[in-house]
């Protein structure tokens, strides 16, 4: 049995699932229109096939004074319960761009006080080093 204080329900239902976490090499900059939101050389690559690959950028490299924490929440079987900001800057289309798990399951702990952004809703720039 599984002692983990909160591990995650579809790692034990899907062994097959695979995702992977990865420490991105190069810069990542997140914009709504010339405005910066995040930039770091600290962020995560997320891959979870089929979807795309995600970068997840660390709360500390991301200007949380041009984002509002959002009511929306999602539930992920793998990583746990999503928290949503929208980018103030980017008005309409800036509402739920960020999302975080600030609690995830065991197994995502690398991506806990990370944040996601939805690549159709703000530009994202990645440098490789």
């Amino acid at each position: 049995m599984d002692k983990r204080a909160n591990p995650a329900p579809g790692f034990q239902r899907n062994p097959d699932k695979v995702i992977t976490i990865e420490p991105y090499r190069g810069a990542v900059t997140v914009r709504a229109g010339e405005t910066v939101i995040a930039r770091s050389t600290r962020a995560r690559l997320l891959s979870e096939p089929p979807y795309t690959a995600v970068f997840y950028i660390p709360f500390d490299d991301i200007d949380f004074s041009k984002l509002a924490r959002a009511e929306h929440s999602t539930h992920c079987p793998y990583k746990g319960n999503a928290s949503y900001w929208s980018v103030l800057p980017a008005g309409e289309s800036g509402k739920d761009a960020m999302w975080a798990y600030e609690q995830p399951f065991d197994e995502m702990t690398e991506i806990r006080d990370h944040g996601a952004f939805y690549t159709g809703k703000v530009t994202i720039e990645a440098t490789p080093s």
